[in-house]
């Protein structure tokens, strides 16, 4: 546990953190592991041409989403601090840096009441694939089902409601009994559960069409649009950019080697999205169904597919509770960033600040629930709660946070002081690696979000 000392209510006491290399490694990557995964990834990839994509999705990572994850752990590593206090503490005095903090928690609040709502229809399906509800190979079925589960208010707001208590719950437990632990267990878990899924979707006839478009690249495919999707989806898919990295780096251990443990979680992370793909193309292309479906594909066409495999039923069962697990890590990295605040900030107690999170976006998130029924009508901007808070985070807050984390380490704080704390005081031979990562971070990194952010905004 770490030995920094914070006060509350007027006492020091031990701050809480990760407490193993496997911890660290664990929670990390089930904050950058989540519905991203699962669902963005598929079907991203599928919309954009399969393989060409990926490859241009793995640069983009290298060369934005890395670079910005580092400089992120490092910074709250170094304060040891919630992410708005840690950016107040390392700016030159007098310099409102600490916003670039505020924005991220205000767009992880966002962020977390409509995720929680997505995160709902996934533990609601784990059940309705145990009772057969979308047992169907007919996708007018499994569209059916979704639409009558999406548009319930009732079982929008439980759902929802339930999925909160119980990452507030993990959250209660504290860093290293809570997150630490149960992502400990969880991450495991999920790698054996879609290597299951992975091995029986390739036992499939046909399997080898969806290995072909998933891993033999047709660049003619590419174009700036694809390119500029897989930048967006390298930087969302890391949970960058909302402060969850500067939360979870103020756990670190000083002795953590930072850069090689972001690079150990990007290729997890990497790794689990292919698995990910191999779990679902082959069997997509092996009974009929379009790779192109988009966000639907994991509602709507996955059940479809399962119903039509032999033994369907179970694996459809076992694919619903991987991505709960996988949903379940990505929340608590998310909500840790308001709790961390209200409690270190302003010296409320853990369970105070929780608890108030939790009535709170009870109250918001309730927005995002009802978007598909009673809510439908209630529009800004002819978007609904759901898709507002969802654009407004994606193509606003996040490019937004990212941008000014790039100008804050690149031309404020300094390479001294970037190369003492990645270098651990010295103690690692990494020089040349710092000296790329500060130019890209420097010079490439905020320009290639800018134009992200001005396509997601329709600028260009």
């Amino acid at each position: 546990m770490s030995q920094d000392k914070t006060k509350s209510g007027g006492a020091a006491k031990a701050r809480d953190g990760f407490t193993s290399s496997f911890g660290v490694l664990a929670a990390t990557l089930g904050s950058a592991v989540g519905l991203g995964n699962i669902w963005k990834f598929p079907y991203l990839t599928g919309t954009n041409g399969g393989a060409g994509f990926l490859v241009v999705y793995v640069l983009a990572t290298l060369v934005v989403g890395l670079p910005v994850m580092i400089s992120e752990i490092m910074l709250g590593r170094k304060a040891k601090r919630d992410a708005v206090t840690a950016l107040a503490t390392l700016a030159p005095k007098g310099q409102p840096w600490w916003l670039i903090g505020a924005f991220g928690v205000f767009a992880a609040f966002l962020i977390m009441a409509f995720y929680s709502e997505v995160a709902a229809w996934v533990f609601a399906y784990i059940f309705k694939a145990i009772g057969g509800d979308i047992l169907s190979r007919d996708p007018k079925v499994t569209s059916g089902a979704f639409t009558a589960l999406i548009s319930d208010p009732l079982q929008s707001l439980l759902w929802q409601w339930l999925v909160l208590a119980l990452i507030g719950g993990i959250l209660l437990l504290g860093v290293s009994k809570g997150i630490e632990a149960v992502t400990k267990k969880l991450m495991p878990l999920l790698f054996v559960l879609l290597v299951v899924i992975g091995v029986r979707s390739l036992m499939l006839p046909g399997a080898g069409q969806g290995l072909a478009f998933l891993f033999a690249p047709d660049f003619s495919k590419i174009s700036a649009g694809v390119v500029l999707t897989a930048v967006g989806l390298a930087f969302f898919k890391l949970s960058i950019g909302m402060g969850t990295m500067i939360t979870y780096g103020s756990y670190f251990r000083d002795d953590q080697n930072i850069p090689a443990t972001t690079f150990r979680v990007m290729c997890a992370d990497l790794f689990v999205s292919l698995l990910a793909g191999i779990a679902i193309f082959p069997a997509v292309f092996a009974f009929g169904f379009q790779p192109a479906a988009g966000p639907s594909l994991l509602f709507i066409t996955i059940p479809a597919v399962f119903a039509s495999m032999p033994l369907g039923h179970v694996f459809m069962v076992v694919f619903f509770v991987l991505t709960a697990i996988a949903a379940t890590g990505a929340m608590l990295s998310i909500l840790e960033v308001p709790v961390s605040v209200l409690s270190e900030r302003f010296g409320i107690s853990r369970v105070k600040a929780t608890v108030i999170n939790l009535l709170l976006l009870a109250v918001v998130g309730s927005g995002c629930a009802l978007s598909n029924s009673l809510a439908a009508d209630f529009k800004l901007h002819g978007m609904t709660m759901f898709d507002l808070f969802d654009f407004v985070t994606s193509n606003v807050l996040m490019p937004l946070g990212g941008i000014f984390l790039c100008l804050f380490t690149g031309w404020v704080w300094g390479y001294d002081r970037f190369r003492d704390a990645l270098s651990n005081g010295g103690k690692l031979n990494n020089e040349g690696l710092l000296r790329v990562l500060f130019v890209v971070l420097r010079f490439v990194s905020p320009v290639l979000i800018l134009v992200v952010m001005l396509k997601g905004l329709k600028v260009l």
